[in-house]
């Protein structure tokens, strides 16, 4: 609790409160947390200020903003309006953070009275009563406005020599280029941010903020390379401390994601385990993420239901769990289920980064439903975004999905150029898994060419990577995708083909292989594109004549 109502001898206050800055320079939040504490109700506002920031990074949310609002007091007792104004707007940001509006509303009216009775004076709080306005634009979308409101904050950060509000300013202005799909740009001033926050010249809790925010942007951009050295960065920033609670659990769910993506899929999910754990207590909004990432880990391992859980335990907590709930339902040969979620996805998500996240998944459900020429479009629509967004990431996923697309449109060629570019790509990117996945569909187009040497190198090698990481779904499609020893067809497209030779509608072929009808039509069209026949009659009498029934 903040202030013990308690009478503290003075000596010992001015003992508590050295020791207390001493701690606060060595970060050891706890440490100051006590010593304020103990201290007793005869702190002044600038010791007050100390206690909330401590109390800040320790979890102690109502303790830093009771801290807040007593410096507030003590600053207007002294006449320091501007610096009142300021501990008004910490304790609305702390609420805002919190999700407390309306009471965060209350104080942000308080500091606009204070600074609009400032109207002739340059103060910092002018600039932070702004920085709600600029997340509500970013949220929204409108990067016109929040690039506007950026300039004013670091505007008045540079007139006041205030380095928070000019970093949080530049935030700001990162975030509104994002948001406008300018990702260089985006990019640079991220880097720009996170070089004044390294250097020490911001205070902790607007560097816990920048951090995290900072990281989201660059997976948010499918920036992997600056996602990764950016989390470990954040990873240093909270080891240095050990005492800090808010921001170590959202470090955890991004390290978890870059391991996901670097194939260190066991580490990775100890991540997500634990980052779960963290968030739950105090809640924090980052939680859902967590989930999400723990569905994904589950999803890849074939773990289907445990995946099922998670993502509803992420939309429990406000996140949409999305592409993997599309792609779940795909793996449970639900393509209805997962073009319906594959569709709100893209209906949800019309501009912008978040929509080029979405597309390689989107495309992969189409191709499952037969709808080629939809594919097609989305593949299209990903490789225009690779390029405007000057993604490395987003180029090797552009080059994979038109690989896949041109493979079910029957040009093997121009398909097999595109997936060997995609497997350079992931291999520079050191993403084994994206790796190992482009290899597997460049086997079945050297397969469907003919050259069945390469076909069973590529298969090899995908084969190995799958085993290792535990990718169990795909192992399991990869193997019913080897060639068969009759010729290019795979051993699935043999069952497929014998069923056929039977008389067996599509519904009675999918119901005895247990996968859907949209399945079946897909194998049927790849069937037919490599035997070089247009009936079923045709593909019976390949059948007998080639003793395959």
């Amino acid at each position: 609790m903040v202030g013990t109502g308690r009478p503290v001898d003075a000596g010992s206050t001015v003992a508590s409160v050295q020791a207390a800055r001493s701690a606060f320079a060595r970060h050891s939040w706890h440490e100051v947390y006590r010593l304020l504490t103990d201290a007793g109700d005869d702190l002044d506002a600038d010791q007050l200020e100390m206690l909330a920031v401590a109390a800040n990074l320790i979890g102690r949310d109502e303790d830093s903003i009771r801290a807040w609002e007593r410096a507030h007091v003590d600053h207007l007792r002294a006449g320091r309006r501007d610096r009142a104004a300021n501990s008004a707007c910490w304790a609305a940001l702390i609420l805002l953070l919190r999700g407390e509006m309306a009471h965060a509303g209350g104080w942000m009216t308080r500091a606009e009275r204070i600074v609009e009775e400032l109207a002739d004076q340059p103060v910092a709080a002018r600039g932070m009563l702004l920085i709600p306005a600029a997340l509500a634009a970013i949220a929204a979308g409108d990067a016109e406005t929040a690039d506007e409101i950026a300039d004013q904050i670091i505007t008045i950060a540079l007139a006041v020599d205030e380095p928070d509000l000019l970093a949080f300013g530049r935030l700001s202005a990162a975030q509104a280029a994002l948001v406008a799909g300018d990702i260089p740009r985006s990019m640079r001033m991220f880097d720009e941010v996170m070089v004044s926050v390294t250097m020490g010249d911001v205070s902790p809790i607007p560097s816990g903020i920048i951090y995290c925010a900072v990281v989201d942007g660059c997976v948010e951009a499918c920036d992997l390379r600056r996602a990764a050295e950016w989390t470990e960065a954040l990873r240093r920033w909270c080891d240095d401390q050990p005492d800090l609670v808010p921001y170590r659990g959202q470090c955890m769910v991004h390290r978890s994601q870059v391991l996901l993506a670097q194939g260190s899929w066991e580490d990775a999910s100890v991540e997500a385990q634990r980052a779960c754990e963290r968030l739950a207590d105090p809640y924090h909004p980052a939680l859902g993420l967590a989930h999400y990432q723990r569905g994904e880990l589950h999803r890849l391992r074939g773990d289907l239901d445990a995946a099922a859980a998670a993502y509803r335990e992420a939309s429990r907590c406000g996140h949409d769990p999305v592409p993997g709930f599309a792609l779940l339902r795909l793996m449970e040969g639900d393509v209805d289920g997962a073009s319906r979620a594959a569709r709100r996805m893209l209906d949800e998500h019309v501009t912008g980064p978040a929509r080029a996240g979405l597309l390689a998944a989107a495309i992969e459900v189409q191709l499952a439903a037969s709808d080629v020429a939809g594919a097609g479009a989305l593949a299209d629509e990903l490789t225009s975004l690779a390029r405007t967004m000057e993604s490395e990431m987003l180029a090797a996923a552009a080059d994979h999905e038109r690989g896949t697309v041109l493979l079910a449109s029957g040009e093997v060629a121009a398909a097999i150029a595109a997936l060997r570019g995609a497997c350079k790509a992931w291999r520079e990117l050191h993403m084994p898994y994206e790796v190992a996945r482009a290899r597997f569909q460049l086997s079945v187009a050297y397969a469907t060419a003919g050259d069945r040497d390469a076909a069973e190198l590529e298969l090899d090698g995908a084969r190995a990577t799958f085993e290792l990481l535990g990718a169990s779904v795909d192992l399991a499609r990869l193997e019913a995708a080897a060639p068969a020893e009759s010729g290019v067809l795979t051993t699935r497209e043999c069952q497929v083909l014998r069923l056929v030779a039977a008389g067996k509608t599509n519904r009675e072929i999918a119901a005895d292989l247990v996968i859907s009808e949209h399945t079946v039509s897909r194998h049927l069209q790849n069937m037919f594109m490599k035997l070089g026949v247009t009936s079923r009659a045709a593909a019976t009498a390949y059948a007998y004549e080639h003793h395959l029934v």
